[in-house]
């Protein structure tokens, strides 16, 4: 292991550096597993399904027991307004959430199949890609650098 501050070679991790004294962490222990995506679709579901009950809930309980009465405040009623509008919110985040798992399901599947060798391209099947090409032209071609062996009048003064 290098010191990051330094540069001295030969270090061992968890330690400090034998030549500028900075503590040196064990970078293999810092790195994070990484999630998969359906674990985060997983939770998004939950939370919106969560979210959804609760807002639903609370705006059902405001309006049970808040309105109707003659001295209801306005604020109650724009409050029961949110919550709903908040409980449709979650259900169409947690409707897109799913749709949204079915086609990374979809795309898992796909990917499976061609690395097990099985092309779905109907178009691969019926010809193979030298035929469906053509043969390549090269009279078009434009040479890679407009300044390519213009190096060798660098030594030359202008005039």
């Amino acid at each position: 292991m290098f010191c990051p501050k330094c540069g001295n070679a030969d270090q061992k991790p968890e330690t400090f550096c034998r030549q500028c004294g900075s503590f040196l962490p064990d970078f293999d222990k810092l790195k994070s597993k990484e999630i998969p995506p359906e674990e985060h679709l997983k939770v998004n579901s939950i939370l919106s399904i969560m979210s959804a009950v609760v807002s639903l809930t609370l705006a059902i309980l405001l309006h049970t027991f808040f309105t109707g009465r003659a001295n209801t405040p306005v604020l109650i009623y724009i409050t029961i307004g949110f919550l709903t509008a908040m409980f449709f919110w979650q259900v169409q985040t947690f409707w897109r959430t799913k749709m949204l798992k079915k086609q990374l399901l979809k795309r898992k599947k796909s990917e499976r199949v061609e690395a097990d060798g099985l092309d779905t391209n109907p178009l691969a099947k019926s010809a193979s890609a030298k035929e469906r090409l053509g043969e390549p032209t090269f009279s078009h071609a434009v040479p890679s650098s407009v300044i390519e062996n213009t190096t060798k009048h660098l030594g030359e003064k202008a005039r």
